[in-house]
């Protein structure tokens, strides 16, 4: 794992794109800071830049400094969350503007898969992240399904969890408005 850490690194500060395991299925990932970076991902996906990615972060407490305000209920649904969840703020600050949804809001995942913790913690700024698909086809539920088009877009490939072919999910999503009003998005 740590020479796929020293690469990723070195490619997400070159304002490069990553194809790498999640704590959920594998994802197409950048700088979530860097506007250029996040164009690139959506050109590879071919996806509407109207259809905003997620971010991930290492840790809850960084979360603040992404976002405006951050409902007191968003600390319990992470904690008691038994499966990834992302949840969608708004307020959202201190990111790319493309990878802000037009309503202000944008996706938050804590990661708990080691390589993203390493990733993270060591790049210090969130990771987009998003499904190593074109828009519209299935997401792959590990590396063998990934196609080779998504593969040869991306500057480098982690070789980390590769062999690893359990059916991974995605996660569930809520919208938490800054009053704690929750919607559930995908359960």
């Amino acid at each position: 794992m740590q020479n796929d850490l020293i690469k990723a690194l070195e490619v997400l500060k070159e304002g490069g794109i990553i194809l790498y395991p999640t704590d959920t299925i594998w994802g197409i990932g950048c700088d979530a800071t860097n506007e250029k970076a996040v164009e690139r991902i959506y050109q590879i996906k071919q996806r509407s830049d109207q259809k905003s990615m997620l971010v991930l972060l290492d840790n809850p407490n960084k979360i603040s400094s992404y976002i405006k305000e951050m409902p007191d209920v968003a600390w319990d649904l992470i904690e008691l969350s038994d499966k990834p969840l992302t949840i969608i703020f708004s307020g959202a600050k201190n990111l790319a503007p493309n990878i802000i949804a037009q309503n202000g809001s944008v996706g938050i995942r804590i990661s708990n898969e080691p390589f993203n913790q390493n990733l993270i913690q060591k790049f210090k700024k969130p990771i987009v992240s998003t499904s190593a698909n074109i828009s519209g086809q299935a997401s792959p539920l590990n590396f063998a399904e990934i196609g080779q088009e998504i593969i040869e877009s991306v500057d480098y490939v982690v070789k980390w969890r590769q062999d690893d072919f359990s059916n991974s999910q995605a996660s569930s999503i809520i919208k938490l408005e800054p009053n704690g009003e929750i919607e559930i998005i995908r359960n």
